[in-house]
């Protein structure tokens, strides 16, 4: 099953061009969803003002080397590795955070250079793709039932949803049903991995069409 790669089978149902047709209306969602929130929020305003106000009271000049090594170090610590973080909300962090690239990447090649059902897949692509799908659930389930803090610090409910919490359920959920669609492809159990297949698609919308109301944006 994890060796296989799902869009490849899909394909022989549905269309490569509607699947890629589908990941440029998902593209175009972000990039509008982005747009919009910036503009309600004035970040990019603010960034702007900001950024005037540190230059007026930088009491050193920068040269760009030394900008760029900033920029390096602060991607490094505060992107890549999340050093911010404790222990166990890093790790969990980490999982859905490389997790999630990983699945995004190898969905996009899969289905833009092996979504035809006479592709050929290297076996590495649908390894990778299941498994930053698992990674995605791994972290994400892990972060919602343990690590939130609202529930920690203010003993909520784990059900208890605020529209914060938007971009994390509907990133978990999409991952989820890709992993229950592949194996039920894979098992070849008719009708109900055409009903995750739905399910998978759904969540898709709403996780990237949500950008606007969730922390993605």
């Amino acid at each position: 099953m994890i060796t296989i790669n799902p869009f490849s089978e899909l394909a022989e149902i549905v269309p490569s061009i509607a699947m890629r047709l589908f990941v440029v209306l998902i593209i175009i969602l972000v990039v509008v969803g982005t747009l919009f929130d910036m503009i309600h929020k004035k970040n990019v305003k603010y960034f702007f003002e900001n950024a005037k106000k540190a230059k007026k009271s930088a009491t050193k000049s920068v040269n760009v080397a030394e900008k760029t090594s900033i920029v390096l170090k602060t991607v490094a610590s505060d992107v890549l590795t999340t050093s911010e973080l404790d222990g166990k909300r890093r790790v969990a962090h980490l999982l859905g955070m490389y997790g999630t690239v990983i699945f995004w990447v190898t969905s996009v090649i899969m289905i833009f250079c092996y979504s035809t059902p006479a592709s050929v897949t290297h076996f590495i692509l649908p390894l990778l793709w299941h498994l930053g799908a698992i990674m995605t659930c791994l972290g994400g389930y892990w972060f919602w039932f343990f690590l939130r803090v609202d529930v920690a610090a203010e003993a909520n409910p784990w059900y208890s949803v605020v529209r914060a919490d938007l971009f994390v359920l509907s990133l978990v959920v999409t991952a989820t049903f890709g992993l229950i669609w592949s194996y039920l492809q894979a098992a070849d159990i008719s009708g109900w991995d055409t009903l995750f297949l739905l399910l998978f698609i759904l969540s898709n919308l709403v996780l990237f069409g949500g950008v606007y109301w969730s922390k993605f944006a």
